[in-house]
């Protein structure tokens, strides 16, 4: 599964350029304004992909030595990240095609993948060489910017099929908001307060409160503020399983002094 993982890390930045180019439809950003939500951040955020990305493929570059072929973890991890990647690279060109609800499919897809293997290797005991950087926090930065994302896409399908009400959005983006912080901090405490993680969350949720706080949607500003306030949660939640670790969840339960 090595060649695969490799594969699916290069496909998504070329996808993402044909995408950019309006190879396959209009844009993600094109695509937000035409269903706007209570949920979109700011522009600027996106930027991150490029960063995911280049992590990304970085890993799949290190996870190619032979010496690590049959490594436990390793052998665990790829098929799920492959899986991961691929359903990343697939995401953006259904998007723009407005296949909302196979979009919707493949985002939640991809980040029960990208998460699954976050928590694996945020609980491997006895990490290889370089895995703390090239394959942790990788993996972590890109299932943290996916919580978000999913969430995103799915206020975005409720709009666009008038799921709900659109012209009064906030108890719905609100309840979508609970969610995502019941999302962000149960997988950041299984995997333990993870940087990766927790730096994509807080920029997509600080990039919301950016987005809504100039919004003239109406219940913007408090679904602003409570974008911030599911930001500071999740911080302070990684401060303190960082600085007390003997706190940091395990296996279901709570783990062993570190």
């Amino acid at each position: 599964m090595r060649l695969p993982v490799l594969i699916a890390a290069a496909l998504m930045p070329a996808v993402a350029w044909f995408a950019q180019q309006g190879y396959f439809g209009p844009d993600t950003g094109e695509i937000s304004d035409r269903y706007p939500t209570l949920l979109v951040p700011a522009g600027y955020a996106f930027s991150i992909w490029g960063l995911i990305f280049l992590l990304d493929l970085a890993f799949a570059l290190w996870q190619l030595r032979g010496r690590w072929r049959e490594h436990e973890t390793l052998l665990r991890l790829r098929p799920a990240v492959a899986a991961g990647f691929t359903l990343t690279a697939l995401w953006m060109p259904i998007f723009s095609q407005q296949w909302f609800w196979l979009a919707l499919a493949a985002i939640w897809l991809a980040l029960a993948c990208m998460a699954w293997a976050a928590v694996v290797l945020a609980r491997d005991l006895s990490p290889l060489p370089g895995q703390t950087i090239w394959a942790k926090f990788a993996i972590s930065l890109h299932a943290g910017w996916l919580s978000l994302a999913a969430l995103l896409n799915t206020a975005q399908v409720i709009v666009a099929y008038r799921l709900l009400p659109t012209d009064r959005m906030l108890a719905w983006s609100l309840a979508l908001l609970a969610l995502a912080a019941a999302l962000l901090l149960a997988l950041n405490a299984r995997m333990r307060g993870s940087t990766g993680y927790t730096l994509a969350a807080l920029w997509g949720l600080a990039a919301v409160y950016v987005k809504q706080a100039d919004s003239a949607l109406s219940g913007a500003i408090i679904a602003a503020w409570a974008a911030l306030a599911v930001a500071a949660l999740l911080l302070a939640q990684t401060l303190w399983l960082r600085l007390h670790p003997r706190h940091r969840v395990f296996s279901g339960h709570l783990s062993p002094g570190e």
